[in-house]
C-alpha cells in the first residue's frame, strides 16, 4: 500500500505505456510542449472537465471525478463515470480521446486504471469502460479482463521504478516520435537531446550544493 505522497498520475501511465521516454521527461525532468493534438485534445476534454454532473433517466453522470487507489499508488481524473441507479447498477468509466482507436493498449491501460481506483473507492467490480474517440466519434467499449489488470497493475509498479530511479532512459526514433509535442526537446534522431544533458547538469549542481565545502575549500 502506498501512502497518499507517494500517488503518481494515471496520465504518467498512458505515457509510459506509449514511450518511457515521454513519460520520464514529464514526471522526471518535468519539460511539457503543446502542439496541436494536445491543444485538440484539451479542447475535446473541456465539457467533460467542466465537473457538473448530470441525470438522464436510470444513470447518474459524474464528470472530472477524482479518482484514486492506494494499492497502485496512483490518482486522477475520470472524465465521466456513469452511474447506473438502482440494486447492482453498474459504474462505467468513460475516458475521452481526440484521435482513432490505438493498436497498442496505452489508452485501454489508462481507462482500466480508473476503474481499479473506482473498485477500490467503492469495493465493487466494475466489468468494462468505455473510450470516445473523436476523429471516428464513436464509444469503443473495453472489457477489464483479467490480462489487462494484469498489464495495468504491471505498468503501475514500472512507472514507481520509473520515478524513484529519477533516470530518463535513451531515445529510440520511430513513427510514434513524429506527432509528439516532446519531439524538440527529446530530439530521438540524436539519441537524446538536450533535455537529458540538461538533467545531468542539474544534478551536478544539486551535488555541489549540498557539499558544505566549496570547490576551494571555503565553507559557505
Amino acid at each position: 500500500m502506498y501512502s497518499e505522497d507517494d500517488l503518481l498520475p494515471i496520465s504518467g501511465l498512458q505515457r509510459l505505456m506509449f514511450c518511457e521516454r515521454q513519460s520520464a521527461l514529464v514526471h522526471v525532468e518535468r519539460l511539457w510542449v503543446e502542439n496541436r493534438l494536445t491543444i485538440e485534445g484539451m479542447l475535446l476534454h473541456r465539457r467533460a472537465d467542466s465537473g457538473k454532473s448530470e441525470s438522464r433517466g436510470g444513470e447518474r453522470a459524474a464528470r472530472s471525478l477524482p479518482v484514486r487507489s492506494f494499492e497502485l499508488g496512483l490518482f486522477g481524473i475520470a472524465d465521466v463515470a456513469r452511474y447506473e441507479r438502482g440494486v447492482g447498477g453498474q459504474i462505467v468509466p468513460v475516458e475521452y480521446k481526440r484521435g482513432r482507436p490505438k493498436k497498442n493498449d496505452c489508452d485501454r491501460v489508462q481507462l482500466c486504471a480508473q476503474a481499479l481506483c473506482l473498485e477500490e473507492m467503492h469495493g465493487r467490480a466494475l466489468p468494462f469502460g468505455e473510450i470516445f474517440y473523436g476523429k471516428t466519434r464513436r464509444k469503443v467499449r473495453v472489457e477489464f479482463t483479467p490480462e489487462l489488470r494484469r498489464t495495468t497493475t504491471g505498468a503501475a509498479a514500472r512507472l514507481h521504478d520509473l520515478i524513484r530511479s529519477g533516470r530518463t532512459p535513451p531515445a529510440e526514433f520511430g513513427p510514434k516520435c513524429e506527432n509528439c509535442s516532446l519531439r524538440g526537446v527529446c530530439m530521438p534522431r540524436l539519441g537524446g537531446g538536450v533535455a537529458s544533458r540538461a538533467r545531468q547538469f542539474d544534478r551536478a549542481v544539486d551535488a555541489l550544493l549540498a557539499d558544505p565545502l566549496l570547490p576551494d575549500g571555503s565553507s559557505s
